[in-house]
């Protein structure tokens, strides 16, 4: 299977590429992931249910990632393991440009499966594979586009995610209006405190850790229709011209008997 496309990312570069190498992100915005780890600098572990066609798997593999150029692209290379309905190993490339404000994500898959899922065709495994990187792309823009949005200017290397902290206040201040004359005696009275504490939303600091929001669940998938499989043009001819030819060989078979 070979697999080329582009996107346009609503994100600055950088913060495509920090997206791309974050797995809280990962995990939310690929289809059917159930989990997703970190186990090195430059490996992953994932496992996550794949459905294509009537078939219907839960894969676990390992993902490499090398040529890594930040923040301009990398090499994904991998395999996972579906049980009984097969295999799947390959590659791709990733490529990142600027797109006047968004980028631009270039990308050249080469994969091969094996076992039952072989058994399905070229057709079908290439239009489940279109979808589900359609379905990624959706997620990963709607998710990155609006932190991109809320980040400001010279913020963009830092973390996605927003984090709430408190503004310090400063000592309550004293007007002399409010404070009235002194009189011998008198009890003091009380200062009056001027401006309400406020919080404010901050960008967070690069390696600090901040709470993490409560991620989405996972979207549904949209199941693949068998009629997938049915070639548009059987050795060469439309569907309408064979269908045709069907029924004009009923009707002489027809007119033979009646005349037998």
């Amino acid at each position: 299977m070979d697999m080329t496309g582009e996107r346009r990312i609503p994100a600055p570069r950088q913060v495509v590429w920090n997206a791309l190498n974050d797995p809280d992100v990962l995990r939310v915005t690929l289809p059917g992931c159930e989990s997703l780890e970190m186990q090195s600098d430059t490996a992953m572990k994932a496992t996550a249910s794949v459905k294509i066609g009537p078939i219907s798997a839960r894969f676990t593999g390992h993902v490499e990632l090398s040529d890594i150029d930040p923040p301009n692209g990398y090499t994904i290379s991998g395999e996972g393991q579906g049980g009984v309905a097969g295999f799947a190993k390959g590659g791709a490339k990733v490529k990142l440009d600027d797109d006047d404000g968004a980028t631009l994500l270039r990308y050249e898959v080469h994969a091969q499966v094996g076992g039952k899922l072989a058994q399905l065709g070229a057709r079908l495994v290439d239009a489940s594979a279109k979808q589900l990187a359609d379905q990624f792309f959706d997620r990963f823009s709607a998710r990155v586009a609006p932190a991109a949005a809320a980040a400001p200017a010279g913020v963009a290397a830092a973390p996605i995610e927003l984090a709430a902290r408190p503004v310090p206040v400063a000592a309550p201040q004293v007007t002399p209006a409010a404070a009235g004359p002194v009189v011998p005696g008198a009890p003091a009275s009380s200062p009056q405190q001027t401006g309400p504490a406020t919080t404010q939303i901050y960008p967070a600091a690069p390696g600090s850790e901040v709470a993490r929001p409560v991620l989405p669940p996972p979207y549904p998938q949209a199941p693949i229709s068998i009629f997938a499989l049915i070639p548009r043009e059987p050795f060469g001819l439309p569907i309408a011209a064979w269908i045709g030819g069907v029924i004009y060989l009923f009707i002489v078979l027809l007119f033979i008997g009646a005349i037998f």
